[in-house]
C-alpha cells in the first residue's frame, strides 16, 4: 500500500504551485501530491504538467472543467486517492499557509499515536497565526467556538484545511453526501468523522497567510458555514447525515 498522498487544490495559484510541490517533495518522508486545478487560466496546470516530467511517479494531475469550489475539489481528491490505495491522505493548501514540514508530524500523528484524523490546528495552544488582520482572527477563532457549542466537538479549530486522514475514516464517509464547500465543508468532514467515532487529534501548528496570489474568501463562504453548522446538527439530530 502507498503510504502518504497530499491533495492541493488549486485556482489561480502559479505563483506558488512549483514552489509548494518542490518543498514536499524536498522533505525527508516520501509523499505524492495530486493537484487538482479548476481549469486555471493562470496556466496553473500547465506548470504542473512540465513538473511531472522531474517527478513521473510523484506528481499527479486532474484537471477540472471549471471552478467548482473547495469541498468539491477535495471530495475528487479524496475519490482519486481510494482509487489509488494510499493509507493516509492529506488536505493543504498551495499558498504556504500550511508549512509542508507540518506534513511529517501531522502523518506520524496518524501512524505513531492512533489518530484517524490529525488536524493543523491554529488555536489549540492560544492563536497561531501570522499575518492575518485581526478582524480575520477573530471571525475565525469564534466560528470554531460557535462550531463547538453547536455541535459539541471539542475540536478547536474547526474550519482548519491542514489535515491527515487515515483512509478508513474516507471509506466510512459517503463522499457523494458531502455538501458543502468552503469553511463548511471543512466543518462537515470534522463532524462526520466525529459522528463514525473516529479519534481526532490536534497538533499545534503555525498559519502564515500568503504573500503570493489571491485570497479565495467570500462573504458566500462565511454564510454557509455559519448556517451550514446548524443544518448538520439537524441532520444528525433527525439521523438524516
Amino acid at each position: 500500500m502507498n503510504n502518504g498522498l497530499v491533495i492541493i487544490p488549486t485556482f489561480n495559484e502559479i505563483e506558488n504551485i512549483e514552489s509548494i510541490i518542490r518543498a514536499i517533495f524536498a522533505l525527508p518522508k516520501t509523499f505524492h501530491v495530486v493537484v487538482v486545478d479548476d481549469n486555471s487560466p493562470d496556466g496553473t496546470a500547465l506548470k504542473v504538467e512540465q513538473l511531472q516530467q522531474e517527478f513521473p511517479e510523484q506528481l499527479f494531475l486532474e484537471v477540472r472543467k471549471k471552478k467548482s469550489g473547495l469541498g468539491t475539489a477535495y471530495v475528487h481528491g479524496f475519490k482519486w486517492a481510494l482509487q489509488k490505495d494510499y493509507a493516509f491522505i492529506f488536505e493543504m493548501d498551495a499558498d504556504f499557509s500550511h508549512n509542508p514540514i507540518d506534513l511529517e508530524r501531522l502523518h506520524d500523528t496518524c501512524e505513531s499515536e492512533g489518530a484517524f484524523m490529525a488536524i493543523g490546528s491554529r488555536y489549540v495552544r492560544g492563536v497561531n497565526v501570522v499575518n492575518w488582520p485581526l478582524s480575520r482572527v477573530l471571525l475565525s477563532y469564534f466560528a470554531s467556538v460557535y462550531v463547538k457549542l453547536i455541535t459539541g466537538m471539542k475540536i478547536y479549530d474547526a474550519t482548519a484545511g491542514f489535515i491527515c486522514y487515515r483512509r478508513e475514516v474516507l471509506e466510512k464517509i459517503n463522499l457523494n453526501k458531502i455538501k458543502f464547500v468552503g469553511y463548511a465543508f471543512q466543518i462537515e468532514m470534522k463532524y462526520r468523522t466525529y459522528c463514525k467515532g473516529f479519534k481526532i487529534v490536534e497538533v499545534p501548528i503555525i498559519f502564515t497567510d500568503r504573500t503570493k496570489g489571491v485570497s479565495k474568501m467570500s462573504n458566500a463562504i462565511i454564510k454557509e458555514a455559519v448556517f451550514g453548522v446548524i443544518s448538520l446538527r439537524i441532520r444528525k439530530l433527525f439521523n438524516r447525515l
